[in-house]
C-alpha cells in the first residue's frame, strides 16, 4: 500500500509569544518489513530561528524548533509518502502468561524494544486495580498472551463509547475507564494499563489511519485526526503485535506509524516551553489517501 499523508496543526495563542522551544514528533518512520518512508517534508510558519532533528531513545523522529522573535501562532504542516506492507498477522505462537513471565525474567536487555521498559507504570499510565481486574476477567479463559491481548482489545471496543467530548488530552486512564468513554488515546491507555496489570508488556503507538476505506469496508474511527493504538509483547517467538481497540482489530495496512513509546508522553506530537501568558487553541486536520 502506498499512501500520501498530509497533516496540518494550527496553534493560536491568546497572547504574543516572545520565545519558545518545541520538540515535534509527527513524521512517520521507516520500520523494516513494515513500512518505508519514501519522502517526507515538514514546514513551519513562522519559520524558527533554529531547527534540528534527531532520533530519540525509541527511534522516533524528533524535530527541535527554537523561536527568538515574537509570534502569535504556530502552523505545522507535514507531507509524506509512505509505503506500508500488507502482511498477515503473525501466527499465535505466544506462550501462556506464566510462560511469558518466565521469558521476561530471562530477558536482560535494555535495548529500546526490550519488554522491560513496558511492564510497569509510566508517566501517563498508572496500574489501576479496577482496570487490572477488568483485564483479568476478560482474559481469564484465554490460552495465550496474543489471545489475551486480542480479547482485551475486543472488550474495550465493545464496552466503551467513542466520544471526543468526554475526555481531553490530560485525562488519566482511571478516569476514562470510569466513564467508559473517550477517544483513541484513552482506549490505548486503558488497554496498556490492563495488559501491564496482568503481566503483559504493552506500549503506545502514534500514527495515522487511511481516510477513505476500500469499497465495502466500514470507515475507521479516528481517521480524520492523528490516531493511537497499542502494541503488546507476545513473547520471544512472536515479538511485538499491534492492536487497535478503537476499531476492534489487529493493526494492519491501514495503519501508518509515526512512532511509539511507553505512553502518550513519549510520542506526543508537540511538547515544549513558551515565554508568554494565557492559553492557546489547537486544531488539526489529517488526510491519508492511497496512491493508486
Amino acid at each position: 500500500m502506498l499512501y500520501d499523508v498530509r497533516l496540518d496543526l494550527h496553534y493560536a495563542y491568546d497572547a504574543t509569544v516572545h520565545g519558545g522551544r518545541h520538540l515535534i514528533r509527527v513524521a512517520p518512520i521507516t520500520i523494516p518489513g513494515v513500512q518505508r518512508v519514501v519522502a517526507t517534508e515538514l514546514s513551519f510558519e513562522p519559520r524558527p530561528q533554529r531547527e534540528s532533528s534527531f532520533a530519540d531513545f525509541f527511534g522516533n523522529s524528533v524535530t527541535t524548533l527554537t523561536y527568538l522573535t515574537p509570534h502569535d501562532h504556530l502552523d505545522i504542516r507535514l507531507t509524506a509518502r509512505v509505503q506500508v506492507e500488507d502482511v498477515l498477522p503473525p501466527a499465535d505462537l505466544s506462550p501462556t502468561r506464566e510462560g511469558l513471565r518466565q521469558e521476561i525474567a530471562r530477558y536482560w536487555s535494555i535495548e529500546p524494544d526490550s519488554p522491560q521498559h513496558f511492564i510497569g507504570a509510566s508517566p501517563r499510565v498508572q496500574l489501576v486495580p479496577a482496570i487490572t481486574e477488568y483485564a483479568a476477567r476478560v482474559t481469564a479463559q484465554m490460552p495465550s498472551v496474543m489471545a489475551s491481548a486480542l480479547a482485551l482489545c475486543m472488550a474495550i471496543h465493545r464496552d466503551f463509547v467513542y466520544d471526543p467530548k468526554a475526555t481531553d488530552v490530560e485525562t488519566k486512564p482511571a478516569e476514562a475507564f470510569a466513564l467508559r468513554k473517550g477517544v483513541c488515546q484513552d482506549f490505548a491507555h486503558v488497554m496498556i494499563a490492563g495488559l501491564r496489570g496482568i503481566g503483559i508488556p504493552a506500549g503506545y503507538v502514534s500514527g495515522f489511519l487511511r481516510t477513505n476505506p476500500p469499497p465495502g469496508r466500514p470507515r475507521l474511527e479516528g481517521a480524520d485526526a492523528m490516531h493511537a493504538w497499542i502494541r503488546a509483547w507476545c513473547g520471544q517467538h512472536v515479538g511485538w503485535v499491534e492492536f487497535d481497540p478503537t476499531n476492534a482489530m489487529i493493526a494492519g495496512p491501514d495503519h501508518i506509524c509515526i512512532g511509539h513509546g511507553r505512553d502518550y508522553a513519549d510520542i506526543s506530537p508537540i511538547v515544549g516551553v513558551l515565554k508568554t501568558h494565557g492559553s492557546h487553541e489547537a486544531t488539526q486536520s489529517v488526510d491519508v489517501l492511497r496512491v493508486e
